[in-house]
């Protein structure tokens, strides 16, 4: 089964203030924000989802692909998961897969029932 190819990217920053306003002069707006996170959207683009992290931890970017239902959604035998589908704290199902070179992808389903479960 297919995923819905890449439905955002996740930005990890040491100044949420600093990456909005550099995104926002590419184009991008602020569709909501907290004091250290927020996701801004550009017209026909994924979302970027921006996280200010402390400043001792090295800032991290991962691929968020996204599919349609949790439950019925496999990987192919060549993909390394990492984390199984979870419920997460933003109203998702999400799982965690490694590419070949290491780096981490997220799957993100959205939640279809009490349970994400269609």
């Amino acid at each position: 089964m297919n995923s819905d190819g890449i439905d955002g990217i996740y930005l990890e920053t040491h100044s949420w203030r600093k990456t909005a306003a550099f995104l926002e002069g590419l184009g991008f707006t602020i569709d909501f924000s907290q004091d250290d996170s927020g996701r801004l959207l550009a017209p026909g683009g994924p979302y970027v989802f921006v996280q200010e992290i402390t400043a001792d931890r090295k800032p991290d970017t991962l691929l968020v692909l996204g599919v349609q239902d949790a439950g019925a959604w496999q990987p192919g035998e060549q993909v390394d998961v990492t984390d199984p589908f979870q419920e997460t704290a933003w109203g998702a199902w999400e799982m965690k897969v490694r590419d070949p070179d290491g780096r981490t992808w997220s799957i993100q389903a959205p939640r279809k029932s009490s349970n994400g479960r269609a």
